[in-house]
């Protein structure tokens, strides 16, 4: 839970139902910043925001670097690429040096499952989980609740199918979870080879039919994540047998469905660029919902619940 009695944001697991519509309603409070002629807001003004990423990221890192910008925060980027990760420091080391410079949130992004946990014990920031293997993606999933609430004005009831790399993704195993906490209906679809078992006591369905998307009101499109699979590990036959079985193309779009996809895209394998660039396709807006998701997150870890409605009432008038 992200709120008086917790510190950190690791995973939707930390979340209750109560925490996401908290979220989301100061998103969408924020939302309005944006449309003013000066964006920038006062509420973190002399907070630290150290942004740690180990793995490549555009959407992730601009949109928190620049949520942490729009509240006002000071901001510090460390990749590994050029760090003294590159001599060999440890995530520990790097974590308990980085403390030094008395962060306030430390976000978080890692190929190693736990990552942010460890970091979360090294140091007494708040930490908030961009990422970690193919293990949680928790803003991710707020973001993605954003955005088909936004859509379709509301999300109770609301069937969302997710194609695809199920096996290796990380937003998909939060995005179900999210769901679920706000009574959405979650079926994944998919290859047996990318669904991986037992999935089902999540609480979700489970299909190896790409027929059974027509009942969604919303297609999450997963990208085939081969970085993460193992080398000579043949989980399809081919990329282009995948697209034939599971690519997301206009005739497996039914009139009234929306489409989604985290990015970033692999047009022509996963989903079809004349569905990607279509009226239906919600990937631009989740990118701007990435913002002030992110924003919420770190306004709702950083201020205290008796200051938050009337302050930000405030701010955003």
């Amino acid at each position: 839970m992200i709120g008086p009695q917790a510190r950190h944001l690791l995973g939707v697991g930390d979340l209750t139902a109560e925490d996401v519509e908290r979220i989301l309603d100061t998103a969408r409070a924020l939302a309005r910043s944006l449309d003013r002629e000066v964006k920038k807001l006062p509420t973190l003004r002399g907070r630290l925001v150290l942004n740690l990423f180990y793995e490549s990221s555009t959407r992730t890192l601009a949109s928190f670097e620049l949520a942490a910008k729009r509240l006002s925060a000071d901001t510090m980027t460390l990749r590994s690429t050029g760090s003294s990760v590159d001599k060999g420091e440890s995530l520990r080391d790097t974590a308990l040096t980085l403390a030094e410079y008395e962060p306030d949130v430390i976000v978080v992004r890692h190929p190693h499952i736990g990552a942010p946990h460890l970091v979360a014990r090294a140091t007494h920031a708040h930490v908030v989980n961009a990422g970690d293997g193919k293990h949680q993606h928790p803003t991710q999933a707020l973001l993605d609740l954003f955005t088909i609430q936004s859509a379709l004005g509301r999300l109770e009831g609301v069937s969302v199918a997710i194609v695809g790399d199920v096996l290796h993704s990380r937003v998909a195993r939060s995005l179900v979870e999210a769901l679920l906490l706000v009574s959405a209906e979650p079926v994944l679809v998919g290859p047996p080879t990318l669904v991986p078992r037992g999935i089902e006591a999540l609480g979700c369905r489970v299909s190896h039919r790409i027929e059974d998307i027509s009942d969604a009101d919303v297609v999450y499109a997963l990208r085939m994540q081969s970085e993460r699979m193992q080398a000579g590990a043949a989980f399809v036959p081919s990329l282009r047998e995948y697209t034939a079985l599971y690519g997301i193309t206009p005739e497996r779009r039914r009139p009234g469905q929306v489409v989604m996809h985290p990015g970033p895209m692999n047009r022509g394998i996963e989903i079809d660029p004349r569905v990607a660039d279509s009226g239906a396709s919600l990937v631009t807006t989740q990118v701007r919902s990435g913002l002030v998701v992110r924003m919420a997150v770190l306004y709702d870890l950083l201020t205290s619940p008796a200051a938050r409605p009337a302050a930000l009432a405030l701010e955003v008038a």
